[in-house]
């Protein structure tokens, strides 16, 4: 018998313990021993729940049960998840986790504590909820050298705006009806700019590309200025909008970004929607893959933790390796990365099409403009010096890159 411990009895967390309760024949028959929750770490009491019998409300409880092999985190945050994690590898516990903010600013460290202590850093949950995207990186594609991740990454906003294209609905409303279905928080901040998809993108790129990607060096803009009229324009363009996280590289070189993107009809990000996730990873030799699913939620996210756990339980006796160095990685510069850009400008005095001539010596003027507005596409230019050649244009509507 594996005893593990899981630290949160949230959403996650008791999704954790209701997997490996619910699929204990198949996870022992995979194993070849029973994984079993010893302990749950709580700051609450649950009464009545079954859960109540192994509750543990100081952590010391845990770090001091020589039978406890493996730790299951799902409480989200830095702190105390970071300092638990840290004490449980020193301790020659096995730790696993779904938590992103962890990961993203910690990653690296954990895993060369992990590999000192010969025990396992684990954190396919962390990205993707339920999509075994990480798993594929470090195991699948361990051959491949891989040139560039783009992601659909976070559920809300693409749950937004899928109902913005098909619906016609505008941001507010459409904020407030994520809000209320429990896909929203409510404060959505880390969601609609953008910062959930950048943490993610960060921990993708530091796999990828095996050295540290801190998410703060990464520029980031999320879906608040994206309007109905954005993507109406997206449908006659044969395109729609996507908040995507992207990393490519360029020389010796990383591109990162994260921000809305019109994305073609042709690319296989173009049909997910709702709350879907996916990410598509090329390899210099295999191409194009795309790794696709629930990207959040109670259950996926625990299927992933699960997964992690049982990695864990048949490599107890040996550290399983990922290359994710703390050498920061060299990000190019935010004014030298290079995109096409779709822009709308106001119309009202008919003279916008003067002041872009003034400004780009080539344009792609859209077809069917709507009433009042110019619009244009830009095409491969550094962020720099589009920006300055766009501060020559008054009444800018909005821009969104095109990928």
């Amino acid at each position: 018998m594996i005893k593990i411990a899981v630290l949160g009895y949230g959403t996650v967390g008791s999704g954790v313990v209701e997997v490996l309760d619910k699929n204990c024949e198949i996870i022992s028959k995979r194993v070849g021993e029973e994984i079993k929750v010893s302990h749950v770490l709580d700051l609450r009491d649950f009464p009545g729940d079954k859960v109540s019998e192994i509750l543990v409300h100081d952590f010391e409880d845990i770090l001091n049960d020589n039978e406890v092999r493996i730790v299951a985190e799902a409480m989200g945050g830095i702190e105390p998840a970071y300092t638990f994690a840290k004490k449980s590898i020193e301790s020659g516990k096995h730790f696993c986790t779904s938590n992103k903010e962890l990961v993203a600013k910690h990653g690296a460290e954990l895993i060369e504590m992990a590999k000192a202590k010969n025990v396992n850093f684990m954190f396919e949950a962390s990205v993707g909820g339920g999509i075994p995207v990480l798993r594929g990186i470090i195991s699948s594609l361990r051959q491949e050298n891989i040139e560039e991740i783009t992601g659909i990454l976070n559920g809300t906003t693409n749950y937004m705006m899928t109902r913005m294209d098909n619906e016609g609905i505008d941001f507010d409303d459409v904020l407030k009806d994520a809000q209320n279905k429990g896909y929203a928080e409510r404060n959505p901040e880390a969601d609609v700019e953008g910062y959930d998809a950048c943490r993610k993108i960060a921990i993708l790129s530091s796999l990828a590309f095996g050295k540290q990607v801190n998410y703060e060096d990464i520029h980031t803009e999320g879906i608040t200025k994206i309007s109905t009229l954005d993507m109406a324009y997206a449908k006659k363009m044969n395109r729609t909008v996507k908040l995507l996280g992207t990393s490519k590289k360029v020389g010796d070189k990383v591109s990162a970004m994260v921000a809305p993107f019109l994305v073609d009809a042709a690319s296989p990000l173009y049909a997910v929607n709702d709350v879907f996730n996916a990410v598509l990873v090329k390899g210099n030799m295999l191409g194009d893959t795309m790794f696709y699913g629930a990207g959040a939620g109670k259950l996926p996210t625990a299927s992933a933790v699960v997964a992690d756990v049982i990695d864990i339980a048949c490599n107890l006796d040996r550290n399983i390796p990922i290359i994710w160095d703390k050498d920061k990685l060299g990000l190019t510069e935010y004014e030298n990365i290079v995109n096409d850009y779709f822009v709308r400008v106001s119309d009202e005095d008919g003279k916008a099409a003067d002041k872009v001539y003034g400004a780009f010596d080539e344009v792609e003027v859209v077809d069917e403009p709507l009433d009042k507005e110019y619009a244009f596409i830009v095409r491969q230019m550094s962020e720099g010096d589009f920006n300055k050649l766009l501060a020559k244009i008054d009444n800018v509507l909005n821009v969104i890159r095109i990928k």
